[in-house]
């Protein structure tokens, strides 16, 4: 019962984060500059972990500037919030979740680029406006995984969207993320959002749980030249799985 009546009143005051977060996009951003926004963007990010309870845990060192791809394993819809509260980046997410009732506004304000999965040719599209950004020296995020996993292991990564780093001659951070409980450090699953897992069963959950840490460990920078995004896109699923093991 207490476990609930805390989660409970951590809900209550995300959504009121949340909503702040709306509407400072909505009132505030248009006055500000790109740098500035990203900061709003990252101490947001900070506070709405502080609130639902997680701790972020950074490992490694979070790229200093653009242009840099980062990739990264994909386990929750916590995932951006947590890489965000390390280091703002641009991130490539499903163009459903632009339509989503506040969600969207808040996605779109921390400058999302969106791409239709279900259409094969989009990812054309994505492919050109994410080396145009990466030209013009942005960070983007994406998670090649494509889809969220349990967190026991990597699915296949796809290789596509490297093709912006090749094309931009912008270097690949890799990175790993994984949630564990405070107290122990063992890995938690309180978060995951896999399958059938609606999400407000998996935000129930994640508020319900004891304390948790998001740790997010970094990997060194590779350099894109001469790359084959298909070999490329090999060996970095394994550089983020031993990231991920190697988070403590």
């Amino acid at each position: 019962m207490l476990h609930s009546l805390k989660a409970g009143a951590r809900l209550l005051h995300a959504v009121g984060h949340a909503v702040a977060g709306w509407w400072t996009i909505r009132r505030t951003f248009p006055g500000l500059s790109q740098q500035e926004r990203n900061a709003r963007v990252q101490a947001w990010s900070v506070r709405m972990l502080q609130i639902m309870g997680i701790t972020l845990k950074v490992q490694g060192t979070p790229p200093a500037q653009g242009p840099v791809l980062l990739i990264c394993n994909h386990l929750s819809w916590l995932d951006i919030t947590c890489l965000h509260a390390a280091r703002h980046v641009r991130f490539v997410s499903k163009s459903d979740v632009k339509g989503w009732p506040l969600i969207g506004t808040l996605s779109t304000g921390s400058g999302t680029l969106y791409i239709e999965r279900e259409r094969r040719r989009d990812a054309l599209r994505v492919v050109h406006h994410m080396t145009e950004a990466l030209r013009n020296g942005d960070l983007i995020g994406v998670f090649p995984e494509g889809t969220t996993s349990d967190g026991r292991g990597l699915l296949p990564f796809h290789a596509n969207l490297l093709q912006a780093a090749i094309s931009s001659g912008a270097p690949v951070m890799p990175a790993a993320l994984r949630f564990a409980d405070a107290a122990t450090g063992e890995t938690s699953q309180a978060p995951r959002y896999i399958d059938d897992d609606s999400l407000l069963t998996s935000l129930w959950n994640t508020l319900r749980a004891p304390p948790l840490l998001a740790i997010v460990r970094f990997g060194d920078p590779q350099d894109s030249h001469g790359r084959d995004r298909r070999e490329w896109a090999q060996s970095l699923h394994e550089d983020v799985q031993q990231l991920r093991r190697d988070t403590h």
